[in-house]
């Protein structure tokens, strides 16, 4: 174990696979608990990782040797048990999104912030190569000045592979909380922060069928809205058109597309580390891919949280809390300006996280090993 961070996860629901096949084998972070509310799950998963304890939470969150707590649950417990964590003096790394509420996003960072401990939040995969590939060729002026965006992400709903998809169809669910992190992620990082929001919304049906697991053909009720479309005006001047749909099937959209003066670029899906970016040039004749130039190459889940505790004070978190706060506002704003019909500026801001230089797999693997 070493001088290794420790960790302890609690919530070990599917999303937690991604995480753990990453950080159970990372020098930099050791995972010393795991808790879950059915005990079956964290003592299967805690016999997978050498030195791994299966805990009840409570005990998780009293143990002297956790430092940074991993939250995987649902969305409804993401204030509740980060806050916990921040008060028994421990970090934090949330998936995202990180609050349901504005107003519970605020007390995880403003608490964190007054108990000196840090907060992270999911997406990291706007850390990979794609995302950060067709920032360096924004930053580089391959496009000149970015006037406008697109982000696009219509698909039929989790219903269809989710076991237990009640979550994505309840307060704190939906298309927008659940998959515009991504891609306001990485919209933040390729044009900055947001200023205002106009947004538009609807849902399609009142219930959904669950077609897969122990509870195929069960109904669950719609409690959100399932088609959401809005404006962002980026504090640059650039503004960015989103939609996101559980109500559709699919699309030929590019996940996101960034127009500036003198050229285009289409970004790879942003739920993804890596992908093609593509660059059509004024005056040119057809679209040419770029290599990769930044970003954590071959990377997964949890490199967030390794960069999280690797900051160690030098610089703030590439997937910090403020970034999160910022996201989560300029979520929330929408579904609130659909609702009211009115163009709604934000309170938050955030600044663009540094950029990731190009750093090969076999090098974030083991460059921060044993620091902390």
């Amino acid at each position: 174990m070493g001088d290794s961070h420790r960790v302890g996860v609690i919530g070990l629901g599917v999303i937690s696979r991604a995480y753990l096949d990453t950080l159970a084998n990372h020098p930099a972070v050791s995972i010393v608990a795991l808790a879950d509310l059915d005990a079956t799950r964290s003592a299967e998963a805690a016999a997978k990782i050498p030195g791994a304890e299966a805990v009840s939470v409570e005990s998780l969150l009293a143990r002297p040797d956790v430092q940074t707590v991993l939250n995987l649950t649902i969305p409804a417990a993401h204030a509740e048990i980060s806050l916990a964590a921040i008060d028994a003096g421990k970090n934090v790394y949330v998936e995202k999104p990180l609050a349901v509420t504005l107003e519970d996003g605020r007390s995880i960072v403003e608490r964190a912030a007054t108990a000196g401990v840090l907060v992270g939040c999911a997406p990291d995969t706007v850390l990979g190569t794609g995302t950060q590939t067709a920032r360096a060729a924004i930053d580089g002026g391959l496009i000149g000045r970015p006037m406008s965006a697109s982000a696009v992400m219509v698909t039929a709903g989790h219903e269809r592979w989710h076991p237990h998809p009640d979550f994505y169809y309840a307060p704190g669910g939906g298309p927008l909380l659940d998959m515009g992190p991504y891609y306001i992620s990485a919209l933040i990082h390729l044009l900055g922060p947001v200023r205002a929001v106009t947004g538009a919304a609807s849902r399609l049906r009142a219930e959904r069928v669950i077609g897969s697991g122990p509870r195929t053909g069960q109904r669950i009720p719609v409690e959100v809205d399932t088609h959401v479309t809005g404006v962002l005006e980026h504090v640059n001047g650039a503004l960015s058109t989103i939609t996101t749909s559980f109500d559709g099937v699919t699309t030929t959209a590019a996940p996101i597309e960034v127009h500036g003066e003198t050229g285009t670029l289409a970004v790879p899906d942003p739920n993804y580390f890596d992908g093609e970016v593509r660059l059509f040039a004024l005056g040119g004749s057809e679209w040419r891919v770029l290599e990769p130039q930044a970003g954590y190459a071959e990377s997964s889940r949890g490199i967030g949280l390794i960069d999280l505790v690797s900051a160690d004070g030098q610089r703030p978190p590439r997937a910090g809390g403020d970034l999160a706060l910022h996201v989560l506002e300029t979520m929330t704003t929408l579904l609130r300006s659909a609702a009211e019909g009115r163009r709604i500026e934000l309170t938050t801001t955030a600044e663009r996280p540094a950029p990731v230089p190009l750093t090969p797999a076999e090098e974030w693997q083991a460059q921060h090993a044993y620091g902390h």
